[in-house]
């Protein structure tokens, strides 16, 4: 007996409630399921299913092996894709969704990297804010920021960002640092609603999460446009660390308020759920932990 395809056998008359439909989707015939089920049974010394003319069910024995069978056979052939995987080289179409900026800041450029090193891919890059179905819309994997909503996609941390009050010096020096959130209202404010979509900032402390209502000068949609208002002076805006990561490294742009920061949003790639990502996403994910650096958690500048 074969004892891998004995509980293969088992396992899809146990979700399929019946032998002739094992068979079908075995694409063997039934009195060979039935034999691989009563060999496995005499193996196991235990009765595994409960046979009548009409029906078939459990036993109490069967309904605890099904489990531990099919965690198995999972198992088999998770290393089996594995190693598939592992001979096979990137090609064809390759679909990534990013966020808008941070899609054109650090995406753009791995993915063009991994195009050179993979001459075989066809590239296919979508920068959008929203969240994309990777099965509906076709997407091989997927750039995402904070916690994943979409529970059965597989997934791979690759880094970190925060959020940050961001201010210019010219800014601080005109109309001084706020030293607690609650200071922020005697300042002019920056609100990116992809960020923050209600008018209000949320902080940590020793006594836990506050909200703080804002009233800002300046209501956009778009990073880029939140980040030019700070920069010029007018005002403190609330962004993503990795946002800013080149003008807070240059001193144009101070971080405020570090220590009531919520915790760092990690940086995920999230794929399908297969048993193993394919060729095309594990050397792309390769490519991110080999090569690049998206932990944006210890911003250049810490000022208290």
């Amino acid at each position: 007996m074969d004892r891998l395809e004995a509980m293969a056998a088992f396992v899809a008359v146990a979700d399929l409630r019946g032998f002739a439909a094992a068979a079908r989707k075995l694409e063997i015939s039934a009195s060979a399921v039935t034999r691989l089920v009563a060999s496995l049974e005499a193996e196991l010394s235990a009765r595994l299913l409960h046979r009548t003319t009409r029906s078939v069910s459990l036993t109490d024995v069967g309904a605890r092996y099904l489990p531990r069978a099919r965690a198995i056979l999972d198992g088999v052939r998770d290393a089996e894709a594995a190693v598939r995987a592992g001979k096979a080289a990137p090609s064809g179409r390759f679909v990534v969704s990013a966020p808008l900026v941070f899609g054109r800041r650090e995406v753009a450029p791995l993915l063009s990297d991994y195009l050179a090193r993979h001459p075989n891919v066809t590239g296919e890059l979508l920068l959008s804010d929203r969240i994309v179905n990777l099965v509906e819309e076709g997407v091989d994997a997927a750039v995402r920021i904070g916690g994943l909503e979409e529970s059965t996609l597989r997934m791979r941390r690759v880094g970190a960002t925060r959020r940050v009050l961001v201010a210019s010096p010219r800014y601080l020096a005109e109309h001084g640092r706020p030293r607690r959130p609650a200071d922020l209202g005697n300042h002019a404010l920056i609100q990116l609603t992809p960020l923050t979509p209600l008018p209000e900032w949320r902080f940590h402390g020793a006594r836990g999460k506050k909200r703080i209502p804002i009233r800002p000068v300046l209501v956009t949609n778009s990073a880029d446009a939140a980040i030019v208002h700070a920069h010029r002076g007018r005002g403190i805006a609330l962004v993503l660390s990795y946002q800013v990561a080149d003008l807070l490294r240059s001193g144009e742009l101070e971080i405020l308020l570090p220590k009531s920061e919520p915790p760092p949003a990690p940086i995920y790639v999230a794929f399908p759920p297969t048993h193993e990502p394919s060729a095309n996403v594990r050397a792309f994910i390769d490519l991110i932990v080999a090569g690049r650096s998206w932990d944006f958690a210890s911003a250049p500048n810490q000022p208290v």
